[in-house]
């Protein structure tokens, strides 16, 4: 069946024009023969590149009539792709950063004017782990960096985007940050980790003097036979969302009282929404404070929610005081 639905016109114009004017081959002048178009979809906008197309036509060059393409073209997308680099790069943020699903994932892009299917998404997740490990595969590059300092602590923890799915083990280094390893496995068991471990073991130029991670009981077993008395450590922040667990479970536990007494916001809010008055414009303003004070959440054990949201209400509850007594009320764009 034909394509009815109608394409959307670009919005952005590029013309890429390669740099290099000689044959990377026989170093004779390569001639501009002809100009390509491609349109592709960027979190900018929908692009259009002009490509200007250069060949050698010397018959005696290996590269004879070979099309040398515009070298900025490979820094926006990959070859035969129609979404660009940076679409990548945010469907892989979203994904193993954020933990979001595909359906999740395509709404995102959606809502920032790219349109694209949940299979579309799958497909340039795929493309990204290919690109990730390509990434990682760059030897020279990670040589250079723990040689220069001349140690590693290395550092591993699992990322689950969908519970049931693989997950994704990430082995990095704590003091440069560079990423040793990483590698999906549909189970954690201690031989699976072990094999991890001992690929980085193998592979690693200067001596790994430590190693950190979460308390998972395979995890530890797996350090244990493959550093046998090595210093190991329990991740920092593991270690302290852990001790804080009591505060955690007490503050959450206030944050939800609190919301108990703000329950008729919507109620003063239908009493206004038909009023133009400058009255109602403030009381309008005090209900939109109270809603963004409830829905802004704390990151535990960093930010505590519950004492988040009491101060905020203390500071509602006295401009209102304030109000009472004659003072001026904040006006609603304050």
């Amino acid at each position: 069946m034909a394509k009815t639905a109608k394409m959307i016109q670009p919005t952005i114009t590029r013309d890429l024009t390669p740099e290099r004017t000689d044959c990377p081959h026989c170093g004779r002048p390569m001639t501009a023969d002809y100009a390509n178009r491609r349109t592709l979809h960027t979190l900018a906008g929908v692009t259009r590149l002009n490509l200007t197309i250069r060949r050698c036509h010397h018959p005696d060059c290996p590269a004879h009539k070979r099309p040398y393409r515009p070298e900025a073209e490979g820094a926006l997308a990959l070859p035969r792709h129609e979404f660009g680099l940076d679409v990548i790069a945010l469907i892989g943020r979203l994904r193993y950063t954020e933990h979001r699903s595909v359906p999740e994932i395509r709404a995102h892009l959606v809502g920032r004017q790219v349109a694209v299917s949940e299979r579309t998404v799958t497909n340039l997740l795929d493309r990204y782990d290919e690109l990730l490990a390509v990434a990682l595969a760059d030897d020279r590059r990670l040589r250079q960096v723990l040689s220069a300092q001349r140690k590693v602590i290395l550092a591993i923890d699992g990322l689950q985007p969908d519970v049931g799915h693989e997950v994704l083990w990430v082995l990095r280094d704590v003091l440069s940050g560079a990423i040793l390893l990483a590698k999906s496995l549909l189970s954690a068991r201690q031989q699976d980790l072990a094999d991890l471990l001992s690929a980085v073991k193998a592979n690693c130029p200067v001596p790994i003097v430590g190693v950190v991670s979460d308390g998972q009981s395979s995890i530890r077993k797996a350090v244990a036979a493959v550093f046998p008395g090595g210093p190991y450590q329990l991740c920092q922040f593991h270690y302290l969302r852990e001790a804080a667990r009591p505060i955690y479970e007490a503050d959450r536990h206030a944050k939800k009282e609190l919301k108990k007494k703000l329950r008729g916001v919507r109620k003063i809010e239908r009493q206004v929404e038909s009023r133009t008055d400058p009255e109602a414009a403030v009381v309008r303003g005090y209900c939109s404070a109270v809603r963004s004070a409830l829905t802004d959440d704390g990151r535990p054990p960093l930010a505590a929610s519950g004492l988040k949201l009491h101060g905020r209400l203390e500071a509602i509850a006295g401009s209102l005081g304030r109000a009472e007594k004659g003072g001026s009320p904040p006006s609603c764009e304050s």
